[in-house]
C-alpha cells in the first residue's frame, strides 16, 4: 500500500499554463480500449443493474459520460457499447449515446456486462508521492520512466507501479492509462497527476482545457542567453525529414502555434538555469523552442546533440586550457536536464488551490553543484 501522504502548501495567483498537448482526455476516439475487448471474469463484484437520478451538476452532460462519471471501473468506450446495445434507458427509454440528460431525468442500466481487464500487469515499483487523498494522487515521476505502455516499453512504466500501489483509479483514459490525466516525457521528471475516479478525471481535464492548470519546469541549458526573460513565439510542427523530431514550422500548414515564457534563475560560464512556463503544449515545445535561441536543453539528445555530459565537459577544462584531471571522466547527467517542479491548480473535490512541488533531482543538483564549484 502507498505510504501516507503529505499535503501541498496552498498556491497564490496562477500565473502559468499546463501543455494542453499531454492531457490525456478522456472523450471516444482518443481511448485505446476497444471495445471488442471484453474479459470474459470481472476482477471484482459488480452489480448487473444500476439507477442513477440525474443532478444539476450533470445538466445537459452526454449520457456515455454521465455514466462514465457514475461507474467506476468502465471506460467511456466500453458504456457507448452498452448504450448502444439498448441497455441505457432514460426515463424508461433507449437513449443514443449523443444524448443529452437534464436534472431529475431518471437513468436506468439494464445490463452491465464485467468490465474489461486488460489493464497494466502491476510492479512493485517504488513510486515518490507528494501529495495524497481519496480523490487523486500526485507523484514525483523518475527520469527514464515510460508513463504508459508502449512499443518498446512494456514494463517499468508508471501505469505498472500505480497498478501495484493502489486498488483504485479512474479509466477514463482507456484500461492501459489508469489513472492518469496528463503526460511527461520518458526523461523528463517532476509532478504528474494521477486520478482516481473517473469524476475527478473529468474534473481535472475540463481545468487543463479551460487553462486554468499552471506549471512550471526548470531546466539548465548550453549557451548564451541574451536576456533575462523573453517570450518564445514559433510555431511547431513535425520534423521534415526527422521522423521523432518536432521542429519549428513557422507559416507551414502543419504546424501550430506555440508559446513559451522563461526567466534566468541564475547564469553561468556558458550555461543558465531557468524556470520555464509553456503557455501552449505542442510536443517537446521547451525543448524546440530554447534550442531554435541557440540554448538547448543540456543533455536533450534529440535537439543539443548529446545525451550525457562529464565533470570535465561541463566546466569546459579543455577549452580554458587547464589539466585533466580523473574527476573529469564523472558522468554527472545522462538524460535531458528538464524536470516539472510545480504544478498549480484547483482541487477538483472541494475547489481549493493547491500547489504541488517536486524537489531538484539528484543528477539535476549534481549539475548546479559542479557549475557553482568548478574546482
Amino acid at each position: 500500500m502507498a505510504k501516507k501522504a503529505k499535503r501541498s502548501e496552498v498556491s497564490g495567483e496562477p500565473r502559468h499554463v499546463l501543455p494542453l498537448d499531454d492531457l490525456i482526455l478522456p472523450e471516444p476516439e482518443d481511448l485505446v480500449a476497444s471495445i471488442s475487448e471484453v474479459a470474459s471474469e470481472p476482477t471484482t463484484e459488480r452489480p448487473k443493474q444500476a439507477s442513477f437520478v440525474v443532478e444539476e451538476e450533470h445538466r445537459e452532460f452526454r449520457i456515455d459520460l454521465f455514466l462514465t462519471l457514475k461507474i467506476d471501473g468502465y471506460s467511456r468506450v466500453f458504456l457507448r457499447r452498452v448504450i448502444m446495445e439498448n441497455q441505457v434507458l432514460v426515463d424508461g427509454r433507449p437513449v443514443k449515446p449523443a444524448f443529452r440528460v437534464y436534472p431529475g431525468q431518471k437513468v436506468e442500466v439494464l445490463d452491465l456486462p464485467p468490465p474489461p481487464t486488460d489493464g497494466p500487469i502491476a510492479e512493485a515499483i517504488p513510486l515518490e508521492i507528494l501529495y495524497e487523498d481519496e480523490a487523486m494522487v500526485a507523484i514525483n515521476k523518475p527520469p527514464g520512466m515510460v508513463v504508459h505502455p508502449a512499443k518498446g516499453h512494456w514494463s517499468g512504466t508508471l501505469t505498472a507501479a500505480l497498478a501495484h500501489h493502489f486498488q483504485q483509479l479512474s479509466d477514463a483514459g482507456g484500461p492501459t492509462r489508469p489513472g492518469i490525466v496528463h503526460r511527461l516525457d520518458r526523461e523528463t521528471s517532476g509532478v504528474i497527476l494521477i486520478a482516481k475516479t473517473n469524476e475527478v478525471h473529468f474534473k481535472l481535464c475540463a481545468q487543463f482545457e479551460a487553462r486554468e492548470v499552471q506549471k512550471t519546469y526548470v531546466t539548465i541549458v548550453s549557451g548564451n542567453l541574451d536576456r533575462d526573460r523573453d517570450r518564445i513565439t514559433h510555431s511547431i510542427g513535425h520534423h521534415p525529414y526527422q521522423r521523432e523530431k518536432m521542429a519549428i514550422r513557422n507559416h507551414h500548414p502543419s504546424a501550430k502555434p506555440a508559446e513559451t515564457l522563461f526567466e534566468v534563475v541564475k547564469r553561468f560560464p556558458g550555461y543558465a538555469w531557468l524556470n520555464v512556463y509553456p503557455k501552449t503544449g505542442r510536443t517537446h515545445q521547451i525543448r524546440v523552442h530554447l534550442a531554435h535561441i541557440g540554448c538547448p536543453v543540456l543533455c536533450d539528445r534529440l535537439y543539443a546533440g548529446h545525451s550525457q555530459i562529464t565533470r570535465g565537459q561541463l566546466q569546459r577544462r579543455s577549452a580554458l586550457g587547464l589539466p585533466p584531471r580523473e574527476v573529469d571522466t564523472e558522468v554527472l547527467l545522462d538524460r535531458q536536464a528538464l524536470h516539472a517542479a510545480c504544478i498549480e491548480f484547483s482541487h477538483p473535490k472541494t475547489g481549493k488551490p493547491l500547489s504541488i512541488s517536486a524537489p531538484l533531482p539528484a543528477d539535476m543538483q549534481r549539475v548546479l553543484d559542479a557549475l557553482e564549484s568548478p574546482d
